[in-house]
C-alpha cells in the first residue's frame, strides 16, 4: 500500500465539487497530508466555508468559484492553480449532481444540465489540466469521479447513469492516451457506491409522477443515511486507490464486484438489462417494511 504522505506531501491538488461531500472530504484529506489545495465549486458560499475551515486548520488553500460546465471557467481555474503554485500533481474531477425521474418526464434543460456538469465538467478538467500536468517531470495523478452507475442501470435515474457511463468512457480513453503521451501520469476512475452526502437532497426532478419520484428520493436518501459510509472514509479509499495507481477505484469493493460481475454476464450472454442498484434498494426497503408490519 502506497504511503499517501510520501506520495502527495508538499505537492498541489485541484479538486472540483469541493463545496461538500466527497469533494470537501478530499480537500481536508489532501490538506492534512501537507498538500497545497485548490478547491472549486459552483456554490461560492459552500466553497468559502470549506476554504475557511481549511485555512483555520493551517492549510495552504486557494478557492476558485467555478462552473465546470463552462470551458473558459475551467481554463481560468487551471491558470489560477498554476499561477499560484507552479504545478499540479493531483487533479480530481469530482463535481457532479443527481436527478430523479423517468426519461420521458425529464426536461431538456435538466438532461442537458446533468450531462454538462457530470460529463462535460470532466472533459473540461481533462482539457484544461492534462497537457500542463503531462509536462511535469514528476508523477502526476488524474482521478475522475464516476459512480457504480457507470457500470449499471436502473429506472428513474437515466440522466445520471448516462452521464456516469460517459465519465467512464472518457477515463478509459484518457488512460490509453496518457499511457502513450504522458508515461508519468496515472489515470483512475473512482466509482463510489453509497456515501453519506447531500446528493439526493439537491437532486433535480421534473417528474409528472410525483409519487414514484418521491418514493425513489426517499428510498435513496434513506439508503445513504442508513447504509452509506462517510465522505471521509470514501475520500480515504479513493485517494489510496489513486496513489496505488489503480485504474478502478471503488469505495465498496465487494459491492462493486457484484455489480461489475452482473454487467459482464449481461454483455457476455447478451441478456437485456435488469433493474439493479436503486431498484434493489427499493425492493429491500419494501421487504423490510413488510417484515416490520408482520411483527
Amino acid at each position: 500500500m502506497t504511503d499517501l504522505r510520501e506520495t502527495f506531501g508538499g505537492q498541489t491538488a485541484v479538486i472540483t465539487g469541493a463545496g461538500g461531500g466527497i469533494g470537501a472530504a478530499l480537500a481536508h484529506l489532501t490538506a492534512d497530508l501537507g498538500m497545497k489545495v485548490v478547491i472549486a465549486d459552483l456554490d461560492a458560499v459552500r466553497l468559502d466555508e470549506v476554504r475557511r475551515d481549511l485555512a483555520t486548520a493551517g492549510a495552504d488553500v486557494l478557492a476558485v468559484p467555478t462552473d465546470v460546465r463552462d470551458a473558459a471557467a475551467v481554463d481560468a481555474l487551471a491558470e489560477a492553480a498554476f499561477d499560484a503554485y507552479g504545478s499540479v500533481e493531483l487533479l480530481v474531477n469530482n463535481a457532479g449532481i443527481e436527478s430523479v425521474g423517468r426519461i420521458w418526464e425529464t426536461s431538456p434543460e435538466t438532461w442537458q444540465r446533468m450531462q454538462r456538469v457530470n460529463a462535460d465538467g470532466v472533459f473540461h478538467g481533462i482539457r484544461s489540466f492534462v497537457p500542463w500536468m503531462g509536462a511535469n517531470l514528476r508523477s502526476t495523478y488524474v482521478a475522475n469521479v464516476a459512480s457504480v452507475a457507470a457500470v449499471s442501470s436502473s429506472p428513474m435515474n437515466a440522466a445520471y447513469h448516462a452521464s456516469k457511463h460517459a465519465v467512464l468512457a472518457m477515463t478509459e480513453c484518457l488512460y490509453l492516451e496518457a499511457a502513450e503521451q504522458f508515461p508519468r501520469m496515472s489515470v483512475s476512475v473512482a466509482c463510489p457506491a453509497a456515501v453519506r452526502t447531500r446528493i439526493f437532497e439537491d437532486a433535480l426532478t421534473d417528474a409528472v409522477d410525483t409519487a414514484a419520484t418521491d418514493e425513489m428520493l426517499e428510498t435513496m436518501r434513506g439508503h445513504l443515511r442508513d447504509d452509506g459510509i462517510t465522505a471521509e472514509v470514501a475520500a480515504g479509499r479513493i485517494l489510496q486507490g489513486v496513489a496505488d495507481r489503480q485504474f478502478w477505484v471503488p469505495t465498496h469493493p465487494e459491492r462493486f464486484a457484484e455489480i461489475t460481475a452482473r454487467r459482464a454476464a449481461m454483455l457476455t450472454d447478451r441478456t437485456p438489462p435488469r433493474a439493479n442498484v436503486a431498484k434493489e434498494i427499493q425492493q429491500r426497503a419494501g421487504a423490510l417494511t413488510q417484515e416490520h408490519h408482520r411483527r
